[in-house]
């Protein structure tokens, strides 16, 4: 042990102890954890040979873009049109609302339910709950730390069913396809929306989890 290990070992009672305090990394590749002795270099993982850092650089600044990307995006793919209906030779056009309220007109309210959810509820909820907790990052906000590692690890989980709407629209696309008489196609809205999904998704893979919980070391241990 070395003698900043020594001396961490000794302020135990000052506060919670991290892995970097600690002077240990783990390897985002195979999980492996790394002993460093320099916070400030790369560390080469002995089992995988990959790059090891104690946090994944520019973390926060490359999920700040990412997640305003999405909220850039969310409005187009929201108020643009995301379907066109060829109904001979008449199109019509179709939001990700007109969608939903037809569902529930004709009394599919479960469908109606689940594209509401999957196609605004959650995009939403994913770009809320990651500026929140970028946010909590930046002020240095102490509380509710355990709850906004669960919220994001279930934003993780969440985010591939965000495509439901573009699943739905691409097998439409192949099933209903009787040339002059009806046809369905994507209009421009899905673009937007699969930038949406696609962005919220590398905001996830980028976020290092554990800002969060740095926010815990008193500044004083943090500069030591």
């Amino acid at each position: 042990m070395n003698n900043r290990q020594n001396d961490i070992a000794c302020n135990v009672g000052q506060g919670p102890v991290t892995g970097k305090e600690a002077g240990l990394m783990i390897c985002h590749y195979c999980h492996k954890v790394v002993s460093c002795h320099d916070y400030d270099e790369a560390t080469i993982c002995p089992r995988c040979c990959a790059t090891v850092h104690t946090r994944k650089p520019g973390s926060i600044t490359y999920t700040w873009a990412l997640v305003l990307t999405s909220l850039i995006l969310l409005f187009p793919a929201n108020l643009l049109p995301i379907m066109q209906v060829d109904y001979l030779g008449s199109q019509e056009y179709s939001t990700i609302m007109d969608g939903i309220i037809y569902f529930f007109k004709e009394g599919s309210y479960g469908i109606g339910i689940v594209i509401l959810t999957a196609s605004v509820l959650v995009p939403v909820f994913k770009i809320a709950g990651i500026m929140l907790i970028l946010l909590s990052i930046h002020f240095r906000w102490k509380t509710w730390l355990r709850h906004k590692t669960m919220m994001f690890r279930f934003i993780e989980f969440i985010g591939r069913w965000s495509m439901l709407d573009i699943f739905v629209i691409a097998l439409l696309t192949v099933l209903v396809n009787f040339g002059f008489f009806s046809t369905i196609s994507a209009a421009s809205a899905a673009t937007y929306f699969c930038g949406v999904v696609i962005s919220t998704m590398l905001a996830a893979i980028t976020f290092d989890t554990r800002l969060i919980w740095d926010t815990c070391i008193p500044p004083n241990r943090e500069e030591e």
